[in-house]
C-alpha cells in the first residue's frame, strides 16, 4: 500500500509533515503500559502549564481547519480531542495495545496519529478532497457520504477511512483484536 497526498493538498498545505510506519503481526495482548507512561506523564505536565488550545501544534491544526472552512473549535483534530478528554478524565480507555501506545504519543506531542488496519484498505491510500461518491462507516455502523471537497483518507475503491483530514476514523479500517 502506498500513502500519498493529492497534488491540491500538497500545494495548499506545503507546511504539513507526515510519517508512515508499516507494522506486521501486531499482538493484541502486548503490555504497553510501561512504554506509554512517559508519554502520558509529558502530556499531563504540558496540560498542567497550559490548556491544549495554547499548544503550538494544536494552533497549527486550528489554522489548517480554518483554511479548510471549518470552525476549529467545533471540529477538532484528533489530538486536540484526545487532549481535551485526557485533561478532563486524567486517563484514556484501553482499546488495543497499538492504539493505546499511539494515543499516548499523540497526547505527548499533540499531533494526530492515525492507525489503520491495512487488510481493510483496498489498494493505496490518498489524502484528498472527497468527490461526494465515497462511503464512510461510523463506529455505530452507519454509512455516511462525505461532502464534496471534504478532506478524507480514501482508498482505491472510494472508501473514506478518515474524515475531515485528522478528525474521525472509520470503523472499517480501525485496528481490532483480530
Amino acid at each position: 500500500m502506498r500513502f500519498s497526498y493529492s497534488a491540491h493538498l500538497q500545494h495548499s498545505f506545503p507546511e504539513r509533515v507526515t510519517a508512515v510506519l508499516s507494522l506486521d503481526a501486531v499482538s493484541p495482548v502486548a503490555d504497553v503500559a510501561g512504554a506509554a507512561a512517559p508519554f502520558l506523564t509529558r502530556a499531563a505536565a504540558r496540560l498542567a502549564q497550559d490548556p491544549e488550545s495554547q499548544f503550538p501544534e494544536i494552533q497549527a491544526w486550528r489554522r489548517a481547519y480554518a483554511k479548510m472552512g471549518h470552525k476549529p473549535t467545533q471540529i477538532r483534530c484528533a489530538s486536540e480531542a484526545l487532549l481535551r478528554r485526557f485533561r478532563k478524565e486524567k486517563s484514556l480507555p484501553s482499546i488495543h495495545p497499538l492504539i493505546d501506545l499511539c494515543n499516548a504519543a499523540s497526547l505527548s506531542f499533540a499531533i494526530p496519529i492515525a492507525v489503520f488496519d491495512r487488510d481493510r484498505i483496498s489498494g493505496d491510500m490518498t489524502v484528498r478532497e472527497a468527490t461526494g461518491s465515497e462511503t464512510y462507516e461510523t463506529f455505530a455502523g452507519d454509512v455516511e457520504t462525505p461532502d464534496p471537497g471534504e478532506i478524507i483518507f480514501a482508498d482505491d475503491e472510494g472508501t473514506a477511512h478518515a474524515r475531515r483530514w485528522a478528525n474521525r476514523q472509520s470503523k472499517r479500517s480501525a485496528v481490532s483484536p483480530a
